[in-house]
């Protein structure tokens, strides 16, 4: 898990934050509430009660700021960098979700992530885990939530994305957006006349295969 943590003022991201608020403080705070962070998992009859914390692994690194404030470059580099990656990438499973034991052989991941998926699977398995889905969200390691989660107080909106669009764009006054709502299924497939152009493709594909295969039987040349 990748988290930015920030420090504000008094009054939220709006106010500079306290002079005695340096990068080594909360970076002595963040160590201290990951280490004091436990859970226990509900008691089960198949693997008894599990207790739950974060382990040894913890990497913590400062995102520089500027004169006026946070580097927004930087934590939006951060953040993509991660977002972008696909779950097999960074280690937390595959992009499809998985509909038999096999399909856990066959999937593309490590051995590590395999015995991950493998341990979620078996405990699917379990009635007293049934609510949990597990198996449904095996492929993602039993995360079933969104891949990012952004505060309250210092996020942003779909809505005032657009505006800054439209405005990098020279669009000045941003129209009201307009979500069209009435959809209806037109059809699939080829219209008539793309259909015979693809069945005369598809006859000069099969007509240039078989003359290959009878060149290749008489040991002419099929280049």
């Amino acid at each position: 898990m990748h988290a930015i943590i920030r420090l504000d003022g008094p009054d939220g991201p709006a106010t500079e934050s306290p002079t005695w608020a340096t990068t080594d403080h909360l970076t002595d705070a963040v160590s201290t509430a990951a280490g004091r962070v436990l859970v226990r998992s509900p008691y089960s009859p198949a693997v008894g009660e599990l207790t739950l914390a974060w382990g040894a692994q913890l990497d913590i690194r400062p995102l520089h700021a500027d004169g006026d404030g946070p580097d927004d470059d930087a934590v939006a580099a951060y953040v993509a960098k991660y977002v972008t990656k696909g779950a097999s990438d960074t280690g937390s499973g595959t992009d499809q979700p998985l509909t038999t034991w096999h399909d856990i052989d066959t999937a593309p991941v490590n051995t590590h992530v395999r015995t991950l998926i493998r341990t979620c699977w078996r405990l699917g398995g379990l009635p007293e885990y049934a609510h949990l889905r597990l198996r449904a969200w095996a492929h993602t390691l039993g995360y079933r939530g969104h891949i990012l989660t952004k505060s309250r107080a210092y996020s942003t909106t779909y809505a005032a994305l657009r505006a800054e669009r439209a405005q990098h764009l020279g669009h000045t006054d941003t129209p009201d957006t307009i979500t069209e709502r009435q959809w209806r299924y037109v059809g699939s497939g080829h219209t008539p006349g793309a259909a015979l152009i693809a069945a005369g493709i598809t006859e000069d594909l099969a007509r240039n295969r078989e003359a290959a295969r009878e060149a290749l039987s008489t040991g002419g040349d099929v280049s």
